[in-house]
């Protein structure tokens, strides 16, 4: 039988007479009993199946006769290929340095045993689908294959599990992706860019002697990696690109990605205005806060003439905790919310790109945290590109310290994401490598990594001297020619451009880079030196705005709210909660789930979107929320809110992973992209909000003021002391008090359901404004259902949101009261309990305190002035001393007090949170409501 019979690609084309007929014996067995097989015809089987035409008919072996046991031959090559294949990236050529051992144990011939004879023998179609040109026989196609797979590329898809995807990589290496040669004038731009790559910093690095600026030399190829990604993705229509780094290498991708012109990146360090050399043509966008930051911790936004938009996130020196901001700013560009429904998610619209580097890769588990919600319906963004800026070691620490894996990449695979290691000396294959994951991620909708490895040149900034940690890396370094030298000399000795063009190149373009720089000293005499302040938007600390909503609206989309989709069946016992907020609505027992689901209801018909994520946000943790409805039958899914006459936005709900700082880092770069979506988080507990900390401490509480950041993030943390233990009592409100200042947030902790409907109302309406910011709302846990704690339609339709709220029943005999206490939430309907009519307590008024941040203290001072004989203020609260509100609240309480006594009121000072158990919770409960009621 002919070889040409089967199809190309096939190990079975090198088999015909005896041996394609053992081989179609053993595949009848095969199927029958597999463990009857040679394990070698066994691995081929389940790769390849049995032998077919190419017409799919099977084939009938002949008399010709080949030799006997030549098809383990045929066997062990395939083996060698697939080898090469998996294993070639241990043998490239992938360090500029030359100082890591390459291994290759597992792609020689003689490992499997193979002489260059048994591979001529054997035809070139075995190996390829598409047989390249010039390949003709075994011999060569193995070559070829080393050729390809060791060279300044590596690649790593075995572990990919859609053979599709793996196949198709395999044949963009294998087709020449990688060696496209370009032409001279390709060539000649590539220098062109390397040379102001490098000068850039070569003029940094002479005429600020000493300054900081965290040098991306030895990895100068990543700006032509971002040059072509940018480029393929503005020849695919893409609309946004959002870019996410730590500092290193920042100032040359903010120079030569995002246009930030030289003699403003040089005003930067010469401490003169940038201002003043911004361009007019309205492409670059910066934003600045008053306290300002360091300048290789700024970003940028450019727009180029296609309408593309490239935007460079600010990001503070944690390294990887801006990832996740970029991955949400990326999914926030790529939704529309403008209808009614879920927001219409496009990938097309925009992707990210994060460069990480090595050492933060493989160290910080925000990176996987990221992998793992990739491709989660309300997170994934149809991939990002992930560039690591290797440089073969961490501050100090080197390999072998740093990781447990041979690759610093390793962490991807287990997310089945393929990698490319790259040489990145090597920038005609660094700039194949860029077109290539365009093209990747616009056919498979993944993230992709690429692993960019280098070196670095100098230490860990500029003040560093590595070679007292790193001597034998540093004696590579000093003798190692940076890669536009390289590359020039290159470009010499091909004939492209003669040694002297190439050093005038070099010449021109740091001359360039001296005149911007005159042209900054010029300018220094007309800087004026303006200090920023903060927006006076900014500065009100109550705003005033109307919240109200017609009664009539209000009832008919709570009606809304209670019709189903035809055939729709929620489960029994939740369909009765359900229809019970018909008689609520009526009542005037509207509890908290029911509030707040008509608070978006209503957000959205004013035209405001809303997205809303969490742990169990579609139910809520407590059961009390239930935004997505279930059919008890077969599990089908209704959302009301997407079927409310009159809405004009979108309202998403989603549940999230078991990720908090990924999650609140993608939910709030989500927000920073569209400002005008209501965005909310709620934690499982608020103390889960302790493992997205340095969210809150390096981007939401202080974005604004480092880089003039908006947002108007909502944050749910559910906080209240119900003797659950320690874990899950307190949402560490205290911390966010910590970080109180300038207005830069509110921190609320309501006590009534109809206050937070209208603090959500509130804060939609400030979306958009200058006067925006986020919200931290301490929420409850036993409160969802008080009574106590309960809304009437009144209130919803025409009330407003207290910033404190008084004690019915307190405070009638005004001369009688010798005793203020104040507090925030739970505990204060606790005291409610007792209170009742407030029958024998004419000597005590209570003041529950709504929002803490910013304190409403000349509307506490004028309560307390209404009572002429008052001799003490108490601060109660259930938190610990050292917890809580009370070290927040305390100097404000002394100047209130005007010269009356201050007290507390609580547990004691604790390193725990709570108590363990329930009957000491109870008991600690008793006593402090019992000592704040006491006269």
């Amino acid at each position: 039988m002919s070889n040409n019979v089967l199809p190309a690609g096939s190990p079975w084309s090198a088999f015909s007479g005896p041996n394609l007929g053992y081989v179609l014996e053993q595949y009848d067995l095969f199927l029958q009993s597999p463990e009857e097989v040679e394990p070698e015809l066994v691995e081929l089987f389940q790769a390849y199946g049995g032998p077919v035409f190419a017409d799919g008919q099977q084939p009938v072996a002949t008399a010709a006769v080949t030799g006997t046991g030549d098809y383990k031959k045929v066997l062990a090559a395939v083996k060698l290929a697939e080898s090469i294949r998996e294993y070639g990236h241990l043998a490239a050529d992938l360090y500029p340095l030359k100082n890591r051992q390459l291994d290759t144990s597992r792609i020689e011939e003689s490992v499997f045993n193979l002489t260059a004879s048994d591979l001529q023998a054997i035809p070139a179609s075995v190996f390829f689908a598409n047989v390249p040109a010039g390949v003709t026989n075994g011999k060569e196609a193995i070559d070829y294959l080393k050729s390809v797979y060791t060279d300044k590329i590596g690649v790593e898809v075995a572990h990919l599990q859609n053979p599709e995807e793996r196949a198709w990589i395999e044949a963009q290496v294998e087709g020449g992706t990688f060696k496209k040669t370009l032409s001279a004038d390709e060539k000649k731009a590539v220098l062109e860019r390397l040379t102001r790559i490098e000068n850039f910093e070569k003029f940094i690095h002479k005429t600020f002697v000493g300054q900081k600026r965290f040098s991306g030399e030895g990895l100068d190829t990543q700006i032509i990696l971002l040059d072509e990604i940018i480029k393929s993705a503005e020849a695919k229509g893409v609309k946004n690109v959002r870019i996410g780094m730590a500092h290193r290498g920042r100032l040359n991708v903010l120079t030569h990605v995002l246009n930030k012109p030289y003699d403003m990146m040089f005003s930067d360090f010469a401490h003169v205005s940038n201002d003043l050399f911004f361009p007019e043509d309205g492409k670059l966008e910066i934003t600045k806060g008053w306290t300002g930051d360091v300048k290789y911790h700024m970003g940028a936004s450019y727009t180029h003439d296609s309408g593309l938009n490239v935007k460079l996130a600010y990001n503070p020196s944690h390294l990887e905790v801006g990832n996740p901001l970029v991955i949400g700013s990326v999914r926030a560009a790529q939704d529309d919310v403008s209808e009614t429904g879920v927001a219409k998610h496009d990938p097309s619209n925009a992707f990210g790109i994060i460069l990480h580097g090595d050492a933060a890769f493989a160290g910080q588990g925000i990176v996987t945290e990221g992998f793992n919600f990739s491709q989660t319906a309300g997170f994934k963004t149809g991939g990002t590109v992930q560039i690591i800026a290797n440089n073969m070691i961490g501050f100090t620490t080197e390999l072998h310290d740093s990781r447990s894996s041979n690759y610093s990449s390793d962490p991807a695979k287990g997310y089945d994401i393929p990698v490319i290691h790259v040489n990145a000396d090597s920038p005609e294959t660094v700039a194949a490598v860029g077109r290539f994951v365009a093209e990747y991620r616009a056919k498979f909708k993944k993230d992709i990594v690429i692993d960019l490895i280098g070196y670095r040149r100098y230490g860990h900034n500029e003040t560093d001297d590595p070679t007292v940690t790193n001597p034998e890396t540093y004696k590579l370094v000093a003798k190692h020619e940076p890669i536009r030298a390289l590359y020039g000399a290159e470009l010499a000795e091909a004939g492209v451009m003669s040694a002297d063009e190439v050093k005038a190149l070099d010449t021109a373009i740091y001359a360039e880079m001296q005149a911007a720089y005159d042209h900054v000293k010029e300018m220094a005499e007309k800087d004026e030196h303006v200090t920023p302040n903060m927006p006076e938007e900014l500065k009100i600390e109550f705003p005033e705005i109307d919240t109200k909503v017609d009664a009539e609206r209000l009832a008919k989309v709570n009606e809304d709210l209670l019709v189903f989709a035809d055939g729709f069946e929620p489960q029994n016992k939740l369909g009765k909660i359900l229809a019970k907020r018909r008689d609520a609505f009526a009542d005037g027992k509207i509890d908290w789930g029911h509030a707040e689901t008509l608070a978006y209801a209503t957000i959205t018909q004013d035209g405001t979107p809303v997205r809303f994520t969490g742990q169990d946000a579609q139910r809520g943790t407590f059961s009390q929320r239930h935004l997505v409805l279930h059919d008890k039958n077969n599990g089908s899914e209704f959302t009301p809110l997407h079927h409310i006459e009159g809405a004009k936005a979108s309202f998403s709900v989603y549940n999230s992973p078991l990720t908090e700082a990924g999650v609140v880092g993608f939910e709030y770069g989500y927000n920073l992209e569209n400002q005008n979506v209501l965005s909310v988080w709620e934690a499982q507990f608020g103390d889960f909000a302790n493992m997205a900390q340095v969210m809150f401490d390096n981007f939401i509480s202080s974005a604004r003021a480092k880089w003039g950041q908006k947002s108007g993030f909502v944050l749910l943390l559910p906080h209240g002391y119900e003797g659950q233990g320690p874990e899950h009592s307190s949402s560490r409100m205290e911390r966010f008090l910590q970080l109180s200042a300038e207005n830069n947030w509110f921190v609320a902790n309501c006590s009534n359901a109809g206050n937070y409907y209208h603090l959500l109302r509130r804060q939609a309406a400030l979306l958009g404004t200058e006067g925006v910011r986020p919200l931290v709302v301490v929420s409850p846990k036993s409160l969802l259902r008080h009574p106590l704690a309960a809304a009437t339609a009144e209130q919803l339709a025409n009330g407003r949101f207290q910033e404190v709220i008084e004690q019915e029943g307190l405070g009638k005999n005004t001369e009688a009261v010798e005793k203020v206490v104040l507090g925030t939430g739970k505990v204060m309907i606790d005291l409610a309990e007792r209170v009742k009519d407030g029958e024998g307590l004419d000597h005590l008024h209570i003041v529950r305190v709504e929002q803490i941040y910013p304190f409403p203290a000349q509307q506490v001072k004028d309560i307390i002035a209404r009572f002429p004989n008052v001799k003490e203020i108490v601060w109660v609260q259930e938190e610990p001393k050292n917890q809580g509100s009370w070290t927040y609240v305390l100097e404000t309480l002394y100047d209130i007090a005007e010269g009356k006594k201050v007290r507390y009121v609580g547990r004691p000072a604790m390193s725990s949170t709570s108590e363990g158990d329930g009957d000491s919770h109870k008991a600690a409960q008793a006593k402090l409501v019992n000592e704040a009621l006491e006269k």
